[in-house]
């Protein structure tokens, strides 16, 4: 089990996900990516009401839509009323949940977006989880390889390393987090529920939920809405 602020739970609304079995809610969130290509196996042998095969070895819900100009190698699950667009690059192991956006020229591996979850513009997701509502700006990245291929760990609230066991790993953002344009997110990235980066960020560690990276590294609590006038 998962110490407090590094569960799957504080992080996501398991709810928001066809791969909620993926997760144990009081366990690490990044444990279930290594999870995602036998899970895609069992849907694509009998795929969920609602889904149908696109494409060898892609399924897709109602309503999804998928430009012609998207490059797509599954395995891989798109939710309903998703849009793939024009460029798009899916990279094998991919679950993208409901009403969610794949830009263009963003690229995903081995990842689960959940529901709402939008990477719209230029952006890289490798071995991840993106949080319902979760928003990465133009360019932002999440980087899930060391420069010396070492394991990847990750650091809780008192900044304790933990091993992930995990050669690959790039971060998990929690629900409405959002990350400036050209934003990157080291390997092992934690980004807690409601959280922003500015643009331009260099991101890694543990982010505290409901806070705002600024320029420089200065991390601020955001203030309740309606404290104002």
């Amino acid at each position: 089990m998962a110490g407090p602020g590094l569960r799957a739970s504080d992080f996501l609304d398991l709810s928001a996900t066809l791969a909620s079995s993926l997760f144990d809610p009081e366990g690490y969130p990044w444990l279930a990516l290594p999870r995602i290509s036998a899970f895609l196996a069992s849907l694509l042998a009998e795929p969920p009401a609602g889904y149908r095969l696109v494409a060898p070895g892609i399924l897709a819900g109602e309503g999804c839509s998928i430009s012609g100009r998207a490059e797509l190698l599954g395995p891989a699950v798109l939710g309903p009323g998703t849009e793939v667009r024009c460029g798009a690059f899916i990279r094998e192991n991919v679950i993208v949940g409901a009403r969610c956006v794949v830009g263009n020229s963003t690229e995903l591996k081995n990842c689960i977006l959940l529901d709402l979850a939008q990477a719209p513009h230029f952006n890289y997701v490798g071995d991840s989880v993106m949080g319902r509502r979760s928003h990465i700006g133009a360019g932002a990245i999440l980087s899930n390889y060391k420069s010396d291929g070492s394991e990847v760990s990750a650091r809780g609230p008192g900044g304790e390393v933990i091993p992930t066991g995990l050669c690959k790993f790039g971060a998990v953002l929690g629900d409405g987090a959002e990350l400036g344009c050209n934003s990157v997110c080291f390997p092992g990235t934690l980004v807690g529920r409601g959280s922003t980066a500015y643009p331009l960020s260099s991101i890694r560690g543990w982010i505290r939920p409901g806070s705002i990276l600024k320029q420089g590294g200065l991390l601020v609590l955001k203030e309740p809405r309606g404290t104002h006038g």
